[in-house]
């Protein structure tokens, strides 16, 4: 009888936390079984995506994270012989309150790069050190397409782009802009030609 009440409060307690739903800030761990190179934990960035390479950009706001593992198997399988394709996605962290961390001032680097998430930003930072706090870019990165999304007092968006790969050349050097807490940087996965 003990054995039977441990494992209906595990299962409750699975089932709570799979039903959590997902918010800016909350950090996901994704597993696919037939390819460990696309293992990664990703951020929820501010404007409620996560980016994952060979699925691009997903809309994850107030979604559980079964019904993010099942968006993720149905845009990777296509990619895949596997019929049964494992896709894994777990809850990371759910902060409850705000903690002093939370109320520094932040940037969002999102997309392909080696470690996507949030950074505080203590002094002054430009794109291209942003870039290099999140580890650099992934092998998947559209370096040409580099956006960032900065949103003003009137709830307004401005979209800077640049292209990493005409700065590395000596061009573009304009493009490396001091950014502002609350910028979300998405470097995208490059398409197929590019």
């Amino acid at each position: 009888m003990r054995i039977w009440i441990v494992a209906l409060c595990i299962g409750l307690w699975a089932s709570a936390v799979n039903a959590q739903t997902l918010k800016p800030g909350d950090s996901l761990s994704v597993s696919v079984l037939q390819d460990p190179k696309l293992d990664r934990t990703v951020v929820v960035d501010p404007l409620g995506e996560i980016a994952f390479p060979l699925a691009g950009h997903i809309r994850v706001r107030g979604l559980t994270p079964a019904a993010v593992e099942n968006i993720l198997r149905n845009k990777l399988k296509g990619n895949y012989k596997d019929e049964a394709l494992d896709v894994t996605v777990a809850y990371v962290n759910a902060p409850k309150e705000p903690i002093e961390e939370d109320l520094k001032p932040k940037i969002f680097v999102t997309g392909e790069v080696a470690r996507p998430g949030s950074y505080i930003i203590r002094q002054p930072t430009t794109l291209m050190q942003a870039i290099a706090l999140a580890g650099g870019m992934g092998p998947f990165a559209a370096k040409k397409r580099i956006m960032v999304r900065r949103r003003g007092p009137g709830g307004d968006e401005t979209i800077y782009m640049f292209n990493y790969k005409a700065y590395e050349g000596g061009a573009d050097l304009e493009g490396n802009i001091s950014l502002h807490a609350g910028d979300v940087i998405m470097v995208p996965e490059r398409g197929l030609f590019e």
